[in-house]
This record gives structure tokens, sequence and C-alpha cells, in this order.
């Protein structure tokens, strides 16, 4: 009996493929980058194409490191960076023009003025921002030449790369998203489980280019054997951070995880009840089969261990982020160095498009150490800023759990604990995100019992616990937050 489970990864940066044991042990492995592009400056783009045959080569790579057949692999989970928009034409199976990625700012203009639009907020939960996919699939309906005409006649579609992977992964059969995911597009009513038409229409998209939405543990389809080597059934698909809140088990209301990676992600279960908070989105967890939508309130932070890769890439102040630990703790503070990462604006609590990037507090004694510092300092405040709106709307967080890359550096996970004054956990399964899409994908194969037995088994390897009082530092942090608005204020006068 096939007893193994293949989560697939993609991510901003590496296309990932990991094969689970039903004891959520990783047997094989299979990663790899690929490239970023930036046509011009705030705006990000994939080449769709590249990340599906890198994302092959990560299956067939990762199925060779476990020493398993593909007859192994009982089924098959996806979990995907979110926001990320691919149009393709419906004959040819070919993209239009390069993936918009969730990062890409160059529909902010248009999603400014859908903010008096109230119906986005109350229908979606999310506030009309650049960041989400129903003003990239607008931008590439009025900027790629024959786009709109195409849509009009049908012959487009659209997709998260959830669904783009899906219908390339089942030879072009099956155009298919779930709520985690379509809850992120900005056209779909969140508390009706549907696309809205009201909302695609005022975004000029077609709602046949949409994908069907299924609950988030269906059959998805088959993999195409001839191009993976074996035939499995997909049968769980989530957004990466609802991916890691499933696989964190945050199956309770009130619990929370934080993934530290390109961003940062803080997600709190509110249970079945719909509800909005300011400053933060509404989203949907995960619907499963024969049951309400699970929605959970989340802070998103666009800017988070990319800052970290902008000192190193951008900088060259660093050579790796291992290296980034050992240089923050060589001082005893940041000495009044503050770095506010708004390298492609604020989002949660601010959704400030407007501010930019702010160093200050810099003196003849400032070196690299400082910049190092403030830099992971950095995570730690903003993710406290997500809390303390929380807070004052009554989501009191009492413990942490965390994941991501991040969370291997102890200056970081300390820091983080200090500031939110609560204990923070990080996960014994290092792989929460690629785990949860696993866990949902073996519970319907019936390979997992239940979800009482993963909450069961759910594990820490470390606790950390507040040690100082850091109310003078998080200070600073707001005084340099005011600065990078007040510049923002004046750039946007002038």
């Amino acid at each position: 009996m096939a007893k193994y489970i293949l989560s697939i990864d993609q991510g901003t940066t590496s296309c990932r493929s990991i094969v689970f044991d039903l004891n959520g042990r990783s047997i094989g492995v299979g990663q790899k980058e690929f490239a970023q592009h930036y046509p011009k400056p705030g705006w990000v783009e994939h080449d769709a194409q590249e990340i599906f045959q890198t994302q092959v080569d990560c299956i067939k790579e990762s199925v060779k490191a476990a020493g398993i057949k593909g007859a192994d692999i009982a089924a098959v989970g996806i979990t995907n960076q979110r926001e990320t928009t691919v149009v393709w034409d419906k004959a040819s199976g070919q993209p239009i023009h390069n993936a918009i990625v969730w990062q890409c700012r160059r529909t902010q203009e248009f999603a400014e003025t859908l903010k008096k639009d109230s119906r986005f907020r109350e229908k979606t939960g999310l506030v009309p921002d650049a960041y989400f996919s129903g003003p990239k699939i607008s931008w590439l309906l009025e900027h790629v030449p024959g786009a709109r005409a195409k849509a009009e006649r049908d012959a487009l579609s659209f997709g998260t790369i959830d669904s783009w992977l899906i219908y390339k992964l089942t030879k072009e059969a099956n155009h298919l998203t779930e709520p985690s995911n379509a809850s992120r597009t900005m056209v779909f009513d969140i508390k009706n489980c549907n696309w809205d038409d009201e909302l695609l229409e005022r975004l000029s998209i077609p709602r046949s280019m949409m994908p069907n939405v299924v609950p988030s543990n269906s059959n998805f389809g088959l993999t195409n054997k001839d191009l993976l080597g074996f035939e499995a059934p997909i049968l769980a698909d989530l957004g990466d951070q609802q991916a890691a809140l499933f696989g964190q088990c945050c199956f309770e209301r009130g619990m929370a995880k934080c993934t530290y990676g390109t961003g940062s992600f803080l997600l709190a279960n509110i249970g079945n009840e719909m509800k909005l908070m300011d400053g933060m989105l509404t989203t949907v967890g995960w619907q499963l089969d024969g049951e309400k939508p699970v929605y959970a309130f989340e802070g998103a932070i666009f800017v988070a261990g990319a800052a970290v890769q902008w000192l190193r890439d951008g900088l060259g102040i660093i050579e790796s982020s291992e290296q980034s630990e050992r240089l923050a703790t060589s001082i005893k503070s940041n000495e009044g160095v503050y770095f506010v990462p708004a390298l492609v604006g604020l989002g949660s609590p601010w959704w400030n498009s407007d501010v930019r990037g702010t160093i200050v507090g810099l003196t003849r004694g400032s070196k690299r150490e400082h910049l190092v510092r403030a830099a992971l300092e950095s995570m730690a405040y903003q993710v406290g800023d997500v809390a303390v709106d929380m807070a004052e709307h009554g989501v009191r967080i009492s413990e942490l759990r965390v994941d991501g890359g991040a969370t291997r550096n102890n200056f970081v996970l300390q820091f983080q604990a200090d500031i939110l004054n609560v204990p923070v956990m990080r996960a014994s399964q290092v792989e929460s995100t690629a785990w949860g899409v696993a866990c949902l994908a073996g519970l319907k194969a019936g390979l997992i019992k239940d979800m009482v037995e993963l909450e069961r088994n759910w594990q820490s390897d470390l606790k950390v616990m507040p040690q100082e009082n850091r109310r003078a530092e998080y200070e600073g942090w707001k005084r340099a937050l005011a600065g990078a608005f007040a510049s923002a204020a004046v750039g946007k006068s002038m």
C-alpha cells in the first residue's frame, strides 16, 4: 500500500518538493531557485513556465532522494505563494505574460481608487491593494496586446500559482482552486465562498476566466505519469500561510502562528464566523468538504527576511543570512539605529504604499552590525504592531507558534518574545507549510486518522520566554515609523 505524501511547496524565490512519511518525517527533498524579474522599480515578475518546469524537476529530485518508487506516493498536496497572478491562453496553454508577483506594486494607483468602494472590504475581507490578484488581472487585460478581446471571447484563464500547477500537472485538464487561495484575489465573496459578479464587473474581469472553487481537501486530479513518472491524486491545496496555520495545528479559535519568510504573516484562527478588523485582513483559513469555512485574521508584513536578503544582495554588507545573528549579538543594543523596511510599502496594520524604506539614528560610530541588528529587530517590531492591533480588537495572543527560516535565528526569537511579552514556540516540524498541506492530503487519503491525532502529535523544539522589557526600544521603533510616514507625506505633496 502506498504510504508516502508528496508536498509541493511553491514559494516566492524557490520551488520545493518534500516527501513525507506518516510521522511527518521528511525523507526526500528537492529544491531549486528560479529567476526574479524586475522590469521597473517596484515591479516584480516570474516566468510561470520556468516555475512549472522547476517544480517538476524538484518533484523528481525529491522522489529520487527519498529512495522510493512513484507508486509509493499515495497523495499529493500543493501549497503556494499567494496572490501571484498567471493568465494563460486556453487553446495553447501558454501564459500571455510573465506572472505578476504578490510583491509587485504596479497596480497600486488603480488599487487606491478602489478603497472608497466598501464592497471590497465587506465581501472579501481585504483592503484594496496592489498585493492582491484582482488588480493584477485587470492590468494584464489592459496592457497585453489583444488580451482584453481574448478574455471577452472566453479564450483566457486566470489562476494563482496553485491553479497553474494543477492545470499543468493534470495534463491541462483541470482549472481549479480552493477558498484559501481564492480569498486572496479581491473578487471572492468569502462569506458565500463564490466569485462575486459585482466585484468582477468593477474590475472588468470576465467570470469565464476564473477557476472553479472547490473545498481545500478535494480531488484536484491525477498527476501526469508521462511528466513525473508516477500517477497520484492531488488531494489538498492551500495558500502557504494557511497551510502553515494548519501545519501548526491552530485548529481552535484564538490560536495563532507567525511564519517568517520573505515577508512575515501572523494568522489567528477566528472560527467559522466571518468578521472584520481595522488594519487586519480577514481570510479563509481552509474549507473542508461538507463543512463551513474556517476564517483567520491576518497581519501581512511585506518585508521580513527580504530585508536581510537586501543587506546581502543589495548592499553586500553580509555574505549570508546565517551571519546576521553573530553580527547582531556582537553589540549590546541597536544604539538608536532603526530600519523601517518599507521597501515595497507597508502592509498590516498600516496599509500605506507610499512609505519607503528608512534608516534613522546613524552616527559616525554606526557600523554594519547596527544595520544588521536593526533589520532583525524590524521583523519583531512589525509583528508587534500587528499583535497590538489585534489586542485592541479583542484578539489577544497568549503564545505564538512560529516557523520559517528566521526561526533558526535565536536572536530574532528572543527579541520577538520580549517585544510581545508572550512565549514564542518554535515547531519541531520545521516544514510547517509543506507539512500542513501534506496533513490535509493525508487526512483526505485516510492515511491520517483525524485532526485530533495531528494536534496530539504537535511538538515544539524550543520555547522562548520573555526576558527583557523592550518598551524603550519599541517606542524608538514607533518614532522611526512616524518619521517614515512624515517623509512619505512630504514626498507625496511635492
